[in-house]
Parts: C-alpha cells; structure tokens; sequence
C-alpha cells in the first residue's frame, strides 16, 4: 500500500473540491482524509495500491470538482501515516 500526502493549491476552496476528492476516493478504494488550510490549500492523506493511487492522484490535478482549478500539487510518500479504513472530509 502506498500512503501519500498531498497539498494541493488553487481554486480549491468553496468549489465542492472536498466533497468531490471524496467522490474519487470512494470510487477507487482509497481511503485517508482531505481538509482544508488557512492558506486556501487543501490537504489529502490517502492510501491505496500503486495503481489506484496514480488514477486518483492524476484524478486530483484534473480537479475532481468542475468549478475548482489546481495549480500546484505537492507530493510526499509518508510511509508513517495512520493506516486509515475509509475516506473522511474533516473541517
């Protein structure tokens, strides 16, 4: 299982971009959590096989909602993060 952390940045707040991210989780068996920053970013923890995690991770820099736009994702493996069993909004 790969476990990923994400910022992502752009029009990523007040566009359902939470709510879709957990839409593309769901679908895709990843699990973890997505929330947003002071910063106007939003944060991804996620969780899944290599396979699933690459379509979920192009997934979120096509902006999973219609209204939102990513301009930036950074990527970081986190082989340290908990070991989720399903995908949460939180905030």
């Amino acid at each position: 299982m790969r476990k990923v952390r994400m910022n992502v940045q752009g029009r990523v707040q007040g566009v359902g971009f939470r709510y879709m991210t957990k839409m593309v989780a769901d679908e895709l068996g990843i699990y973890g959590t997505v929330r947003n920053e002071d910063d106007g970013s939003v944060t991804i923890e996620a969780l899944g096989n290599d396979e699933l995690m690459n379509q979920f991770i192009q997934k979120i820099k096509d902006s999973p909602s219609p209204a939102g736009r990513v301009t930036y994702v950074d990527i970081q493996t986190n082989p340290l993060m908990e070991e989720y069993t399903s995908f949460k909004v939180t905030n």
